[in-house]
This record gives structure tokens, sequence and C-alpha cells, in this order.
């Protein structure tokens, strides 16, 4: 596990000559959140008085504390530090927001080792103006200790030897609350040391339950659970470039050749891509995503490249290379599963290579026309026509809905809203002979029902009328589906007619 602890800064400009300080509003007046190396030459430290701050050092540049800026910006930087390794975590204010952990499990042997990965690290921080304390140990909290009270900037201990390291360290490194760290030195406990080898009883009945906690979960007696600034991938290729690249075609080149890595672990594993996330690592440090959700899963190269490029394609507005990008990222962030099948005689196949291209074209619309601009209808378990089926988004986590067998034929086409219609009939109940609608006085040559369709009444407060449906054709042989509602004698004395679909 990796600690990065980096010094706050402020977007305004300062003479690094001159002392420099972030202040924090607090009771009793502004109080040193933050300060510059010449500060701390001048005797100032973090939590002291903005007015004894003054009365030390004389000329004094401040800055106040912008919390929102400073966490979108521990955010930004921790993003970038996903070049490193999947896993990475901002610190939590009860950490002091100043850093990250990285879990560098498996992925510092691509750097050479622990050692050469927190050198790369520091060195790249330094280009952004950033002055980090780097460490490495099993745990995260150890981690955190060391990077903020070790001598060391840099520094990586072994595994086992936690607590070795935190013996001489005080008490604060275990990230106490200032109120248990300060009754701690009270009682004459001022490292960490000083409570290895005691009795935990004691300190259990007199303390929070945080002190045991913190200390267990730097030994490692306890898992300390991390929240990723972005949702682990279940596979991942990272590739490092010599020189940084600029256009959407090498961009997509070398996506491929990363996807191409990845499908030999899917066709291990028998699953399918559902959704990628794209990571471009620029120069200065910024982070582009792009993300792309699938219909169905897939191992197709030529169909995800193609995705990739579409995407691409409609950011290149909004996106800027700025100096170019020095490294490439693919996740598969959700995989499903996706056996081995033949794929040879397709035409005996059934409808499954149809359905495959249909996925295939709903996938390049929706990187084309954005997500919420692809729709399909779904079933709805109602009797109701205009409520049997709901237009939604194509969504990547919900597979499409199969449809009930029709008991009866429904129109191709169904009016937003019922239109009313004058009708003639024979009989009050008997079906439509001649109806006018827009305008236009149709004469029916033959026509079929009624179909009786109740009201939903578990479902409305007042009862809705009973509908009798007609598939009708006139002279000309134009098909209509219409409708009477209300019965008579019984729901109204009078009913209404309604056209309510139109047949091909």
């Amino acid at each position: 596990m990796l600690a990065a602890q980096a010094v706050k800064s402020s977007d305004q400009p300062v003479d690094p000559e001159q002392p420099f300080v972030l202040v924090i509003a607090a009771s009793g007046g502004p109080r040193i959140a933050a300060l510059n190396e010449t500060a701390e030459a001048a005797g100032l430290a973090v939590g002291e008085s903005l007015a004894d701050a003054r009365a030390k050092a004389g000329f004094l540049q401040v800055r106040p504390i912008d919390a929102a800026a400073d966490d979108a910006a521990l955010r930004r930087l921790t993003l970038w530090a996903t070049r490193y390794t999947p896993t990475a975590s901002p610190w939590g204010e009860d950490n002091g927001a100043d850093g990250f952990f990285l879990d560098v499990e498996g992925a510092a042997h691509l750097f050479g080792g622990e050692e050469r990965l927190i050198a790369d690290l520091h060195s790249r921080l330094q280009r952004f103006d950033l002055l980090a304390r780097l460490a490495v140990a099993a745990t995260p909290g150890t981690a955190w200790a060391l990077s903020h009270f070790h001598p060391a900037s840099l520094m990586v201990l072994p595994s086992g030897r936690e607590a070795e390291a935190l013996t001489d360290l005080p008490v604060e490194a275990l990230r106490l609350s200032p109120e248990t760290a300060t009754t701690l030195r009270r009682f004459g406990c001022k490292t960490v040391g000083a409570l290895l080898d005691k009795p935990r009883a004691p300190f259990a009945a007199r303390f929070p339950a945080e002190l045991l906690g913190r200390l267990d979960q730097a030994l490692g007696r306890i898992d300390e659970p991390l929240v990723p600034i972005v949702a682990p991938p279940v596979y991942h290729c990272l590739r490092y470039l010599l020189e940084p690249i600029f256009t959407q075609e090498a961009i997509v080149a070398l996506a491929r050749r990363l996807m191409q890595t990845l499908v030999h672990v899917l066709m291990r594993d028998d699953v399918g891509a559902r959704a990628l996330r794209l990571s471009l690592y620029r120069v200065d440090g910024a982070v582009e995503t792009v993300d792309i959700g699938l219909t169905l899963p897939t191992r197709n190269v030529a169909h995800l490249t193609r995705l990739i490029d579409l995407k691409l394609e409609a950011l290149a507005a909004a996106q800027d290379a700025g100096f170019g990008f020095e490294a490439l990222g693919l996740a598969i962030t959700r995989a499903e599963p996706l056996p081995a099948r033949q794929t040879e005689f397709t035409s005996l196949a059934g409808d499954g290579n149809r359905t495959e291209r249909c996925a295939s074209l709903i996938d390049k619309l929706r990187q084309r026309l954005g997500p919420a601009s692809v729709r399909r209808f779904r079933p709805v378990a109602s009797h109701i026509p205009e409520r049997a089926e709901v237009l939604t988004p194509v969504a990547d986590e919900q597979p499409a809905s199969s449809w009930p067998a029709p008991e009866q034929t429904r129109p191709l086409l169904l009016l937003p809203q019922a239109e009313p219609t004058e009708v003639m009939a024979l009989v009050p109940e008997g079906p439509p002979r001649r109806f006018c609608w827009r305008g236009v006085t149709y004469e029916v040559a033959d026509a079929q029902g009624p179909e009786r369709i109740a009201g939903e009444w578990w479902r409305q407060r007042r009862s809705e009328p009973t509908r009798d449906y007609y598939f009708v054709e006139d002279t000309d042989g134009q098909r209509f589906w219409l409708f009477r509602e209300g019965l008579y004698g019984r729901e109204t004395a009078s009913a209404r007619w309604f056209v309510h679909g139109l047949f091909a």
C-alpha cells in the first residue's frame, strides 16, 4: 500500500521566497491549515493562530482555504494516479485530505519494483510543483504514518516490520482525533511504541474505540476498507508511451492493441465486455475518461474499436490534447458470461446473428447520438393498450425484456391519444357502419369485434369505463382500430367512440 501526501497549494500567485500560509476559520480567529517551507523555517506551524504567526514572521502571505477547490483538485490528482494502479483512493477528511492511497500490490513490478515506482511518482509530482512525501507499507495505516512522520520523504517498508517502524513515531501517526492524542500525551503515552506492549483493557475502558481500531489497522490485525475513486475494473490494461500522441487515429490504434490483449483473458474466463472505460493520461496531469456501454457482452475487437472511434469523434469538439497523451488505459468495468459457441453455418443458427447485428447497431447509435437518444419499447403488465408498453432509453444494465405472445391483433401504429370520432351503427351496441374522423367520412366494408377491455379498477381510485374495440376496414381497404367507451344502460346512456390505431 502506497500513501502519498501532497502539500496544499493556492491558485493565487505567491512569492515562494516569502512565508506563505493557508488559513481556515476557527473559534478564536483564523488558524494555519498549511504553509510553505519558508514559513516553516520562520517558526510557524499548522494549527497556530494567524495573529501569533504575524507576530513571528512579520510579512506574511495569507490565503483562505477553499475546501471545495481542494477536494476537487485532490480527486483530479488521485484520478491521475490511476496510471500506476487502478485502485486509488483519496484520503478522507478524518485523515487530513491532503493525499491518497494506491494499492500497488501486483503493479509495482511493472515499474521495476516499489522503489522505482515511488521515485517515478515523486518526480512527476515535482513537475506539477507538488512537494510530496511517499511511503510504501503492507497496511494503509502504516503507510500513512510513515508518509507524515518518517524523516525520509521516500520510504519503502518491508512487510512484517510495521510495529518496528511505528514504535518511535508520535501517537498522532495513528490518525487519532486531536482530543484522543492530547489525552494520551497527558498520560505519558507520546509515541506509538508506548501503546504496543501495554494491556488493551485499560485503553478500551478510557478511550474511544478509534484508538485500538487505528492501532489494529496499522498493524494489519483488522482490514481497512478503502473507497476507490473509480469502480475497480474487472480487467485492466495500461500502456506507457515513449512519446506523447495527439491524434484520434493514434489513440484508436493503441486502444485496439489494448483490447486485443484483454480479449485473450476474456476468452480464458468465458466472459465478454458489457462496459468499458478508456483513460487518457495527459502530459500535464489531466485525465480524460471515455465510458462506453454495450447492449450485449462481446469480445469483438473490431466492434469495440469502432465504438471507441465513434465516441472520440463525438467528443472531439470538447477534447483538448494539450501537450499530448503519455499513457492510455483500457478497463473492462463490467463483464458478463459469454460462453464459446459455434460460429460456422450461421444461416442454420436461428436468429442469433440477427440479435448480435441489432445490438451492434444500437451500440453505434448510442455512441453517435448519446445514450439517452436511443430508446426501445418495453412491455408493461397492463391490459389497457396505451399502458401496455413504455418507451425508455436503452440501458446497459438491463437486458431487453421479452414480449408476451399477443392474444389479439394490435395495430402497427397506436395513436399517442385516442381521438374522438362520430360513428353510425345499426344498433347501439353493434359494430360501426360509418364514421367521421379528422373531417373525412369512411364507409365500413367489414368489422370484427368487439374485444372488451375493462378498466383497471385495482389501480384507479375511480372506475374507468369499459371499452369495446373493433377492427374495421373501409371500402378503400384502409384498416382502423376503434373503440366504444362505456356500456349502454350500465355505465352510460350515450357511448362515445374513438379511433385508437391504424393498421398497415
